[in-house]
Protein backbone atom coordinates (compact mmCIF):
# COMPACT_ATOMS: atom_id res chain seq x y z
CA UNK A 1 0.00 0.00 0.00
CA UNK A 2 1.31 3.49 -0.79
CA UNK A 3 0.94 6.73 1.13
CA UNK A 4 -2.04 7.96 -0.91
CA UNK A 5 -3.97 4.73 -0.32
CA UNK A 6 -3.12 4.83 3.37
CA UNK A 7 -4.39 8.43 3.68
CA UNK A 8 -7.63 7.54 1.87
CA UNK A 9 -8.14 4.45 4.02
CA UNK A 10 -7.55 6.46 7.19
CA UNK A 11 -10.16 9.02 6.17
CA UNK A 12 -12.65 6.22 5.44
CA UNK A 13 -11.87 4.60 8.80
CA UNK A 14 -12.39 7.83 10.72
CA UNK A 15 -15.64 8.52 8.88
CA UNK A 16 -16.91 5.05 9.83
CA UNK A 17 -15.79 5.43 13.45
CA UNK A 18 -17.51 8.80 13.77
CA UNK A 19 -20.57 7.85 11.75
CA UNK A 20 -20.16 10.62 9.20
CA UNK A 21 -20.16 10.65 5.42
CA UNK A 22 -17.53 12.32 3.26
CA UNK A 23 -20.18 14.95 2.48
CA UNK A 24 -20.67 15.69 6.19
CA UNK A 25 -16.88 15.74 6.64
CA UNK A 26 -16.69 18.38 3.92
CA UNK A 27 -19.21 20.54 5.75
CA UNK A 28 -17.57 20.29 9.17
CA UNK A 29 -13.98 20.61 7.94
CA UNK A 30 -14.38 23.21 5.21
CA UNK A 31 -12.55 20.99 2.72
CA UNK A 32 -14.41 20.97 -0.61
CA UNK A 33 -16.31 17.80 -1.47
CA UNK A 34 -14.36 17.56 -4.72
CA UNK A 35 -11.07 17.50 -2.81
CA UNK A 36 -12.24 14.76 -0.46
CA UNK A 37 -13.62 12.76 -3.39
CA UNK A 38 -10.31 13.16 -5.24
CA UNK A 39 -8.36 11.88 -2.23
CA UNK A 40 -10.71 8.93 -1.66
CA UNK A 41 -10.70 7.91 -5.33
CA UNK A 42 -6.93 8.09 -5.62
CA UNK A 43 -6.98 10.99 -8.06
CA UNK A 44 -5.07 13.23 -5.66
CA UNK A 45 -1.63 11.63 -5.41
CA UNK A 46 -0.31 14.13 -2.89
CA UNK A 47 -3.00 15.66 -0.66
CA UNK A 48 -1.72 18.85 0.93
CA UNK A 49 -0.86 19.21 4.57
CA UNK A 50 -3.34 22.06 4.97
CA UNK A 51 -6.17 19.89 3.61
CA UNK A 52 -5.22 17.00 5.91
CA UNK A 53 -5.04 19.41 8.88
CA UNK A 54 -8.50 20.77 8.07
CA UNK A 55 -9.86 17.22 7.82
CA UNK A 56 -8.30 16.47 11.21
CA UNK A 57 -10.01 19.55 12.64
CA UNK A 58 -13.31 18.21 11.27
CA UNK A 59 -12.66 14.84 12.89
CA UNK A 60 -11.62 16.55 16.14
CA UNK A 61 -8.17 14.95 16.14
CA UNK A 62 -4.57 16.12 15.77
CA UNK A 63 -2.28 15.45 12.83
CA UNK A 64 -0.34 13.15 15.13
CA UNK A 65 -3.45 11.12 15.84
CA UNK A 66 -4.26 10.94 12.13
CA UNK A 67 -0.84 9.54 11.25
CA UNK A 68 -0.34 7.43 14.38
CA UNK A 69 -1.43 4.06 12.99
CA UNK A 70 0.35 0.79 12.23
CA UNK A 71 -0.34 1.38 8.53
CA UNK A 72 1.55 4.69 8.50
CA UNK A 73 4.32 3.19 10.64
CA UNK A 74 4.74 0.43 8.04
CA UNK A 75 5.13 3.04 5.30
CA UNK A 76 8.07 4.63 7.06
CA UNK A 77 10.10 1.46 6.57
CA UNK A 78 9.35 1.21 2.83
CA UNK A 79 11.42 2.83 0.12
CA UNK A 80 9.61 5.32 -2.12
CA UNK A 81 8.85 3.97 -5.59
CA UNK A 82 11.78 4.27 -7.92
CA UNK A 83 14.33 4.68 -5.13
CA UNK A 84 17.24 2.28 -5.33
CA UNK A 85 19.37 0.94 -2.52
Amino acid sequence: MDTQETVANRIRQLCREQGITPNKLSKISGVPQATIKSILLGESKNPGTVAIKRLCNGFGITLGEFFSTPEFDALSSQRPRGEQS
